[in-house]
């Protein structure tokens, strides 16, 4: 690693502690099952011992098909899927990596699904069946696998790991967060992202890193993480642990999603902001990511079935259509309301946080 891409050493006085927060109850699954081919990996057999010192059940299956998990209703499915924890190998399809712009030049799974309780789930209508959190055995051939498209052209190519679970809500269970942060401290041509609203980051803190590895943290308003975010670790316990990750050499992301303009959302975001002002030293090596809510036809329907009492605001007269090259369509918040959020928060930031980079608005 160059000089210049290493973390930068703060000369600044730190910030003040802060208090824990709720920190989010380590997910404890009620049916955990591995398919016979994940039950081969040596990755699936560290996870077992995980499992076991953690004094969770699990089945191992005779087959690569895991039991019927549906329920005699949707809410019956939701809660049994969100209570199962399923050990699978990563198909061969997952070999063949896509690129996510504007995040990262590729992504890559260590898992499929995620505990948490969001109201406004990213994974509603994206993937298929119940919402099992599927995690891969397969890890050391995933992970193998990327040096492929590592781009020896170019100084850094970029590997996003979130895009379908939050590891960080897993890891107790898996590790394969640490294994992967561990292996792209290998390399000093290729970096790691992820994200994760959970704030249990002491089993990465001792990692080799090397710098290689940014943990981005979604953080929100109190109005929403209270709201809708349920299972989730409290705004200040996210805080605390991205202190925490700061001061262990990592860089560090914030990912402000979904952002939503409701009442008095400028009082709300400000404060936000004040508080991430005050966790990180100045110099800190942060990034910011600006999200907007947004839905699907589809992801409304899947929503509303599993939390038919949310407070999130669905109704499309109040929104925007916006097509996608695949002919579908999403609904967004109107042209001047997405104006005012991007000009609000740009501008927020760089008043507050000129040594930060706003990587994107969306």
């Amino acid at each position: 690693m160059s000089q210049a891409d290493a973390p930068p050493v703060s000369t600044f006085a730190p910030a003040p502690r802060r208090h824990a927060g709720r920190s989010a109850r380590a997910w404890k699954p009620k049916h955990v099952y591995f398919t016979a081919a994940a039950w081969q990996e040596e990755h699936g057999r560290r996870i077992a011992e995980r499992l076991a010192k953690l004094g969770v059940e699990y089945e191992v299956m005779s087959a690569n098909r895991l039991p019927k998990l549906g329920g005699a209703t949707t809410r019956e499915t939701y809660r049994k899927a969100k209570n199962t924890l399923a050990i699978v190998n990563a198909p061969a399809g997952q070999f063949k990596l896509t690129p996510i712009p504007p995040s990262a030049d590729w992504q890559f799974h260590l898992a499929k699904g995620c505990p948490a309780h969001c109201q406004y789930c990213y994974l509603a209508g994206s993937l298929p069946g119940a919402p099992v959190t599927r995690a891969y055995a397969n890890l050391d051939q995933i992970l193998d696998n990327l040096a492929a498209y590592i781009d020896p052209h170019r100084a850094l190519t970029t590997f996003e790991a979130s895009c379908y679970t939050d590891p960080l809500g897993i890891e107790h269970l898996t590790g394969s967060l640490s294994r992967a942060i561990t292996w792209f401290g290998e390399q000093s041509d290729a970096r790691l992202r992820w994200v994760t609203k959970y704030d249990d980051v002491s089993p990465l803190l001792n990692l080799p890193h090397n710098g290689q590895t940014r943990c981005r943290i979604s953080l929100n308003a109190d109005w929403v993480t209270q709201r809708l975010e349920g299972g989730t670790a409290d705004l200040e316990a996210r805080l605390v642990a991205m202190r925490k990750l700061t001061d262990a050499g990592y860089r560090v992301g914030a990912v402000l999603a979904p952002l939503m303009p409701f009442d008095n959302w400028r009082v709300d975001y400000g404060d936000l902001l004040d508080q991430l002002r005050n966790t990180l030293d100045d110099g800190a090596d942060l990034t910011f990511e600006l999200i907007t809510h947004r839905f699907t036809p589809g992801s409304k329907e899947i929503l509303l079935d599993w939390y038919p009492n949310t407070s999130l605001d669905f109704d499309e007269e109040r929104r925007s259509k916006k097509l996608n090259k695949f002919g579908s369509h999403k609904f967004v918040y109107p042209r001047e309301q997405m104006k005012e959020l991007k000009e609000w928060f740009t501008e927020r930031i760089a008043r507050d946080f000129p040594e930060a980079e706003v990587l994107y608005f969306t």
